[in-house]
């Protein structure tokens, strides 16, 4: 067994079998630990198939589960990069005159779309998780004076100018069968918490998706300095293709690129480092804002470039899909050293060889041992943001 030292959030992508959906894991999760299920509304966005938009931004089913006592298990939501294995087995369906494996019928299962993500917050707002298809964007529609409109199976919303606000429609064929398990975060007996959530996923026949990865959330405040941040960007640019190799990352896995080459270009300027002081980080935020970064890349930082993040992590994205508590805990050790390194006194340093096994080494004796278990302190332990000075942050 692994131990972890550090707070951690996971997410973990799954997709249920044919039949089945994230509602059938939910319930069973709250059945084992006499808690509650409660529908959420899940945002995410999608590439548009119309000319000149790229995404649409969406409202999908969602589940959050609690315990006996209240406490949060996770939330289960829909992932729309998880698209293979269903087009596949809807082929293979085509092909053999199979039909679909009937789900339990459900006037929840839809989808909110706009083009614009403020309208689909104030919508979001004002639309309960839990309206029934047939009434959805009705209270939305009395903010803006309108009517909704029913065209076949989709309900559409337009302003009094015809401008149009959102739309609804039934989700595509086998959509409630991705499941993004998204846990709070661990403080703990990080391994016992995932085998309880991973655990009836394997017994309801749950599988690991073509595309899947799991991502980690570690707290971004201790990495809110120029030093730490800097040795972020050489962790992830220089020895980028070690990370992968030593943390096994799945090849089909989308949303992943290498950092800008203009980010690392920035924090080696002779004037990046300065005195570290909170003025020097501020700089260093503004002008890696600039650099092209994106959540979509194989550490997402961007919430370090605002003070006012939306979740201050530091989200890294490139482990692989899995079912196996053991496999993600381990993983998550070599991360968890690797970034405890980067709040060292010593910078990164580049990789010494261009053999990928030997790069791969230099990576292992970078990161040091695994800790012993004990009191959360020590090497590979990443405080959380209460335990940062503040001009640290």
């Amino acid at each position: 067994m692994t131990t972890l030292r550090s707070r951690i959030g996971f997410e973990i992508e799954l997709t249920a079998p044919p039949g089945s959906s994230r509602r059938t894991l939910a319930d069973r999760l709250a059945a084992d630990h006499g808690g509650t299920v409660t529908r959420t509304s899940h945002t995410d966005s999608e590439p548009s198939l119309v000319p000149g938009m790229g995404h649409f931004w969406h409202l999908t089913p969602g589940f959050s589960v609690a315990d006996a006592a209240g406490r949060p298990l996770a939330s289960l939501v829909d992932d729309v990069t998880l698209v293979a294995d269903l087009r596949r087995e809807h082929e293979e369906a085509q092909r053999t005159s199979t039909p679909p494996a009937p789900t339990r019928p459900d006037d929840h299962q839809y989808r909110v779309l706009s083009d614009d993500p403020r309208l689909l917050r104030l919508i979001a707002l004002h639309t309960p998780a839990d309206t029934p298809f047939d009434r959805v964007l009705d209270d939305v529609a009395r903010l803006f004076g309108s009517a909704v409109e029913t065209v076949g199976d989709v309900r559409r919303l337009r302003d009094a100018s015809g401008a149009s606000i959102a739309l609804a429609a039934g989700l595509a064929l086998g959509r409630e069968r991705p499941c993004e398990i998204v846990t709070p975060p661990l403080e703990r007996d990080h391994e016992a918490a995932l085998e309880a959530l991973l655990g009836p996923a394997r017994e309801l026949g749950f599988t690991v998706p073509h595309e899947a990865a799991v991502h980690l959330h570690l707290d971004g405040a201790p990495f809110r300095s120029v030093r730490a941040f800097g040795d972020l960007v050489r962790l992830f640019g220089w020895w980028r293709e070690p990370l992968r190799a030593a943390l096994s990352t799945n090849p089909h896995c989308t949303r992943l690129a290498p950092l800008p080459e203009a980010l690392l270009e920035l924090v080696e300027q002779p004037d990046a480092g300065g005195a570290d002081q909170p003025a020097d980080w501020s700089r260093l935020q503004a002008a890696a804002s600039r650099t092209g970064l994106t959540k979509y890349v194989d550490v997402n930082l961007t919430q370090l470039l605002t003070d006012e993040p939306l979740r201050d992590t530091v989200e890294v994205r490139i482990l692989p899909g899995t079912l196996e508590a053991a496999e993600i805990t381990r993983r998550a050790g070599l991360v968890e050293r690797l970034l405890a390194r980067c709040l060292g006194p010593e910078p990164i340093p580049r990789p010494r060889s261009a053999d990928l096994a030997a790069s791969v080494a230099e990576l292992l004796a970078l990161a040091g041992p695994e800790p012993e278990p004990g009191p959360e302190s020590g090497p590979g332990f990443i405080p959380s943001a209460e335990n940062v000075p503040v001009g640290r942050r």
